[in-house]
């Protein structure tokens, strides 16, 4: 299905095995990229080549060096109004702050994680104001907190399947509002209530393989809004 979107591949690294999932290692809004420190150290030399690709895209490059910050992508969420980021097993404290510093535009607010591998494990932004949330408990306590926290109100869509709650969506000015979510053979309940979204293009997406390493859908892309220089 043609999109419309320019999609930029990075090498394959033998040498690191979680490599595919590139969201964890840049933040990208706007025209700044914040390269991150991932939690787990032997992810940290992914951050070269994410760095190579996003210079040639000629961002403006913040590297995050403070040894005592980690931050994975997949426990920041942008909500095209402020970011909310995950306190998990792999970020922390220090790295959200030096988020906040580095979006300054945009106001930060922190999530306790503690069932998941990052906050986006039961959540995401399935439309312009509207977050897709698993029906568990911790996703539930950590929606809760983001309402608490914010002086925005969002409007929800909750799936029965927390993975499922993983989707990406994409504004395309030809296309309207675009959905990637899990495919009913996967999620069939999940799945019937992203089908309620009328408005959407919805485009089925099979993750069996990578969800069995902690593989999300975001987890795959840094999404940058950027008009195509080729």
């Amino acid at each position: 299905m043609w999109l419309g979107l320019q999609v930029l591949e990075l090498p394959a690294d033998e040498s690191l095995p979680d490599c595919v999932f590139v969201e964890d290692v840049a933040v990208v809004c706007e025209e700044t990229a914040l390269l991150t420190r991932p939690g787990a150290p032997s992810r940290r030399k992914e951050v070269e080549a994410m760095k190579r690709v996003l210079e040639s895209l000629n961002l403006n490059i913040v590297e995050m060096v403070d040894e005592n910050a980690t931050l994975d992508g997949g426990d920041v969420l942008f909500t095209g109004r402020e970011f909310f980021v995950g306190l998990s097993r792999r970020t922390n404290q220090r790295g959200a702050e030096i988020l906040a510093d580095t979006f300054k535009d945009y106001a930060v607010s922190t999530v306790p994680v503690h069932d998941s591998l990052h906050l986006k494990s039961f959540c995401s932004m399935a439309g312009p104001n509207l977050i897709a949330i698993g029906s568990s408990e911790a996703a539930q306590k950590a929606l809760k907190t983001m309402q608490q926290m914010s002086d925005h109100r969002y409007d929800k869509l909750t799936v029965p399947d927390d993975a499922a709650a993983n989707c990406i969506y994409l504004n395309i000015p030809s296309k309207g509002h675009v959905l990637l979510h899990r495919a009913p053979e996967e999620y069939p309940e999940s799945a019937k209530v992203f089908e309620k979204l009328k408005d959407h293009m919805l485009i089925p997406i099979a993750n069996t393989e990578l969800e069995k390493i902690d593989g999300a859908l975001t987890c795959c892309s840094v999404l940058i809004n950027k008009a195509s220089e080729l």
